[in-house]
């Protein structure tokens, strides 16, 4: 069997199982929990991969640009955090979008600075 149809039956199978079986809106949101829990233990692994394999770049930094760079990280952790709550209202989203958008700033600032030291 190939992966392709084997993944396609998988799908299949999950649907039914939110279809029939009694419950089914619990078992989607279980998938759904699940699938986030398994996408930030990736994103959580793939950080910790980049930050050992660049640790000796990140120590080149000053202090200054470091500090940048963990508070543009900081900043973009919580508004994806927050983003049920600030999508909620205008103003929310007006600040999610200025807090995204500030440490998207950051980053691009500090990975310049990070290109002119080498």
């Amino acid at each position: 069997m190939s992966a392709g149809l084997r993944n396609i039956l998988i799908v299949l199978a999950l649907a039914f199982a939110v279809y029939a079986v009694p419950g089914g809106g619990n078992t989607a949101a279980f998938i759904g929990a699940l699938l986030s829990t398994a996408i930030l233990g990736a994103l959580i692994f793939i950080a910790v991969r980049l930050y050992r394999e660049h640790r000796l770049e990140l120590f080149t930094l000053s202090d200054r640009w470091r500090g940048i760079l963990y508070g543009a990280i900081g900043a973009a952790v919580f508004a994806m955090a927050a983003r049920d709550r600030l999508w909620d209202t205008g103003a929310g989203t007006l600040l999610w979008v200025a807090v995204i958008g500030a440490a998207s700033y950051g980053l691009v600032l500090v990975w310049r600075q990070y290109r002119s030291l080498a």
